[in-house]
């Protein structure tokens, strides 16, 4: 029989110190617009999934997809504006 307690310690030995990076927190908050109408397509999809959609859960769909569509067309932009170019 194998004693697994001794690799548990090369799982836990080296926890990560310190959180993330400014760069990192950087790149999240420039996201999150994008993220925020990620979840908010989720949410919409998510009510409609035990019922049949009305007219006006249609929309709502509609609103929250073209709301994600902007937030990556601006992200993207604004990611080309800062690399000076086309990807």
């Amino acid at each position: 029989m194998k004693n697994i307690v001794a690799l548990q310690a090369l799982v836990t030995a080296n926890p990560p110190v310190g959180g993330p990076t400014d760069a990192e927190l950087d790149a999240i908050e420039a996201e999150m617009p994008l993220i925020s109408a990620e979840v908010e397509l989720l949410d919409v999809q998510i009510s409609v999934l035990d019922r049949p959609a009305s007219e006006l859960d249609a929309r709502r769909l509609r609103r929250a997809r073209r709301k994600l569509l902007a937030a990556r067309r601006d992200l993207r932009n604004r990611t080309e504006a800062q690399t000076g170019g086309a990807a």
